[in-house]
């Protein structure tokens, strides 16, 4: 069992930044894959970015790559998304997720457990 406790979200303008934050309770939070996702209201819910136990990264769509980056500490348990240059398309609950396997993946079924989420709202 893992439970994930994210951070840092908030109100920013456009064009600011954010760093999120995800704390894993447990011993063995270098044998899990992480990802983060979002949802905005009355959208389906959204890969961001993912980090494999090696450190390999997977990114969602276009408009997310050279924005934001995921990483990992494990001696922290703790994995992070840095968001820059965010717009107002990037409002919605972010949400980190914790799987059970050794690669990151996109679809949202192939993670085991997640977080409460963490509201990020960017303002025009």
């Amino acid at each position: 069992q893992v439970h994930l406790v994210e951070s840092g979200g908030g109100l920013v303008q456009a064009g600011g930044s954010l760093r999120l934050s995800c704390v894993a309770s447990g011993r063995t939070f270098n044998m899990y894959a992480m990802g983060w996702f979002r949802q905005a209201p009355g959208k389906e819910r959204e890969f961001v970015a993912g980090i494999a136990r090696n450190g390999g990264t997977l990114y969602g769509g276009d408009s997310m790559k050279g924005r934001f980056t995921i990483s990992r500490d494990n001696g922290k348990n703790t994995v992070y998304l840095q968001m820059n240059s965010l717009e107002p398309e990037d409002t919605a609950v972010y949400y980190c997720a914790a799987a059970q396997t050794a690669y990151t993946s996109r679809p949202s079924t192939e993670y085991d457990y997640w977080g409460q989420g963490t509201q990020v709202t960017v303002s025009s």
